[in-house]
């Protein structure tokens, strides 16, 4: 069932914006900026911590977002990074903030079974009524009793 909720979910997928026609053909090329945009992201996609930690110090937004609304966090969470979805808190990322498709970190970190991820984004304030769906629905969903478990005794 994970399966299916991660493809009905959540896409990641990086969109045609910043593209340019190339002189082959007329296939897209990304330019400059998209290229540096999309390598930011992949390092949430792929937990490289240290090296998003450092962007943000220089300057980088923490609650940065892709063509699709897609931030950081949620990314980080989506792709089961529980160490950037640490670091990206404590750099003030937001974490409540929903994608284009109303999808949140959370919910995101419940889908993965992330328990770490999970107490990380509660801890941080993250309303597990937030998005749509919730995460408290991921969690219903999915009847995963450990995760359903971690929202006990927050707002329902």
């Amino acid at each position: 069932m994970t399966d299916e909720l991660d493809n009905e979910l959540f896409s990641t997928s990086p969109g045609s914006a910043g593209r340019a026609p190339s002189a082959e053909g007329g296939r897209e090329e990304p330019d400059e900026s998209q290229v540096a945009a999309q390598r930011v992201f992949d390092l949430a996609r792929e937990g490289r911590t240290a090296e998003l930690s450092s962007l943000i110090d220089a300057g980088l937004p923490a609650d940065a977002t892709n063509d699709s609304g897609d931030t950081l966090l949620l990314l980080a969470a989506h792709h089961d990074h529980p160490d950037t979805v640490a670091a990206l808190l404590a750099h003030g990322a937001d974490p409540d903030r929903a994608n284009e498709h109303g999808h949140t970190a959370l919910a995101a970190a419940v889908l993965n079974q992330s328990v770490t991820s999970v107490e990380a984004l509660l801890a941080a304030g993250a309303d597990p009524q937030a998005g749509a769906p919730s995460a408290q629905a991921v969690a219903r969903q999915s009847e995963n009793a450990e995760m359903v478990a971690l929202f006990k005794g927050t707002s329902a």
